[in-house]
């Protein structure tokens, strides 16, 4: 505390064990700067700590997306083999149902040319 403000508080009424009881609790309670400054510093230190660790969480979760990717390509992959594999096979499927469907309407026309024929002889 001044002294300027010592006489100030002693003008208005203040004893001496007053103002200096009252200096020392200003004294205890008072930040200096010395004290902002640790503060600061400790304040820097926990911001670049945090900072350091952000960074090590996305480099991680980078790492993961990109294990992520290959694995959804390979698996895409696998997909597609699995869907072209399925085509071929519902192909050759088609195919061998035309062919059955093929011959049996061959049989139905050879019947039906049979049928006309003996109805023909026979009218």
């Amino acid at each position: 505390m001044s002294a300027s403000a010592i006489l100030r508080l002693q003008k208005v009424g203040f004893s001496i064990e007053q103002v200096e009881a009252l200096a020392d609790f200003m004294d205890t309670q008072a930040a200096s700067k010395v004290d902002l400054m640790e503060v600061k510093a400790e304040l820097k230190a926990d911001v670049a700590e945090a900072k350091a660790e952000l960074k090590a969480d996305v480099a991680e979760v980078k790492a993961e997306l990109a294990e992520t990717k290959i694995e959804l390509k390979v698996d895409l992959a696998e997909i597609r083999a699995e869907l072209k594999a399925d085509l071929a096979e519902m192909k050759a499927s088609m195919r061998q149902l035309e062919l059955r469907m093929t011959i049996r309407l061959g049989a139905l026309q050879a019947v039906l040319v049979a049928i006309v024929a003996a109805l023909v002889k026979l009218l």
